[in-house]
């Protein structure tokens, strides 16, 4: 069963190997110390977006942490070309805050030119073309992740060579996962579906200009405010929709003032399939 895994996952990824591992941040810690014996000592990342460990894993491995500046998570090609070079690795999560997908191939042909590698995080952007890219990918299959299985990740190179250069503990996978792999299409197809919902009723409730890259696609929604009034407006919005929220800056979604609705929350045991908006109200 593991095989068959690894053959779905090569599908959506275009990696050459894969490995099933114990978690999304254990794949990254074995990308990074890949890295590190490739002779990579600069990781760039996100100022916002990212993920928690992406901090405390470069440091852990004596490695130099640098901050791109972003739009909200999107990175700035501009800074990003001017600063790379031959000993960098950018460590990017390719859905910032599962709020937008980055333009992952703009960004890629930018590292090839400089003889950068990418650590593409796909555990937001799987499904999509944004998980192609990279040297290496990493991927987690926590319960509310677009691969909801609850437990484990996956690392995945383009160069086996680079599973040769370090140690990992690989693990084994059964029917479980596999299913959810074979119904991420349409897991994808149906949160995208409630997003939209979830758009168009903040633009008829006049949110239209507090949303963060309502265009792109996501898996959340990030909403801007400007006082308690405004703040305290989304909240109720999401709490008469039963809808899981967050408050910013966080540097996992947006690192400003704004609401972040977790639709991504809604696949934890598939409650997105008994989602249903109610009216909207006075809010």
């Amino acid at each position: 069963m593991t095989e068959e895994i690894k053959k779905q996952l090569i599908e959506f990824t275009g990696c050459s190997n894969i490995k099933i591992v114990k978690n999304g941040n254990k794949a990254i810690l074995y990308a990074l110390r890949i890295a590190k014996r490739l002779g990579k000592i600069n990781i760039f990342i996100q100022d916002q977006g990212g993920w928690i460990t992406y901090y405390q894993y470069p440091k852990r491995l004596n490695l130099e942490i640098i901050k791109l500046k972003t739009n909200f998570g999107l990175i700035d090609k501009h800074e990003l070309a001017s600063k790379l070079d031959d000993k960098s690795v950018l460590l990017i999560n390719s859905m910032p805050g599962y709020l937008a997908l980055e333009n992952m191939s703009d960004i890629a042909a930018i590292c090839r030119e400089n003889k950068s590698m990418i650590i593409n995080d796909i555990s937001g952007s799987i499904g999509t073309d944004n998980a192609k890219f990279g040297d290496i990918v990493v991927c987690s299959f926590g319960k509310d992740k677009p691969i909801n299985y609850g437990d484990g990740g996956f690392i995945g190179v383009k160069d086996s060579d680079y599973f040769d250069i370090i140690e990992m503990q690989e693990i084994s996978a059964g029917a479980g996962l596999a299913d959810r792999i074979k119904t991420l299409n349409n897991r994808l197809a149906e949160i995208s579906a409630i997003r939209e919902q979830l758009l168009a009723d903040l633009i008829s409730l006049g949110f239209q200009e507090k949303l963060i890259h309502p265009s792109r696609h996501g898996i959340n929604i990030a909403v801007r405010f400007a006082d308690e009034t405004e703040k305290e407006r989304v909240i109720n919005y999401c709490n008469k929709n039963n809808v899981e929220y967050t408050i910013c800056p966080r540097y996992i979604r947006v690192e400003c003032d704004a609401v972040s609705i977790e639709i991504k929350r809604l696949l934890a045991e598939d409650k997105y399939k008994t989602f249903q908006l109610t009216k909207k109200g006075d809010i």
